[in-house]
């Protein structure tokens, strides 16, 4: 009864930081532009209703306010940038948001995503393929 008991606490335990890292991905983030490493937008990324997370363009820090993703598609087509949700519909998995997908305004197109913590920065992994081998990394810093 007592190996147990230690096999179930020594499991719980172990689940712990990757929790933990997930809560610290909710919350609002600056993007980074990868060239020049200005702050772009702001992002608030949040745990809906339906148990997924998402994440919504709050403030451009670049350019105009008023601009409009002109290259999105569908229901997007035409909407503020500033007020889209670009992360969509990613779960929870060994301490990442795995499984959704991203929506690149400059070119109104979705990629493969991947969301972790390492180093106190938000890592988003963009890529055409669910493995994320053809892509790219951002690098996000948590908004003071």
């Amino acid at each position: 009864m007592k190996k147990v008991f230690f096999l179930l606490a020594a499991l719980l335990l172990g689940m712990l930081p990757m929790a933990a890292q997930v809560s610290q991905i909710v919350g609002d983030w600056c993007t980074v532009d990868d060239k020049t490493q200005e702050q772009r937008s702001i992002v608030h990324i949040y745990k809906a209703t339906d148990g997924l997370y998402y994440g919504k363009i709050t403030k451009l820090l670049m350019g105009d306010p008023k601009e409009k993703c002109l290259e999105c598609t569908g229901a997007d087509k035409d909407k503020p940038i500033e007020g889209l949700i670009i992360i969509r519909g990613f779960e929870e998995k060994d301490g990442k948001l795995v499984g959704g997908r991203v929506l690149d305004p400059e070119n109104g197109k979705f990629y493969y995503g991947k969301i972790w913590i390492e180093n106190g920065k938000l890592i988003l992994r963009g890529s055409l393929d669910k493995k994320g081998i053809l892509g790219r990394s951002q690098t996000w810093i948590k908004k003071k």
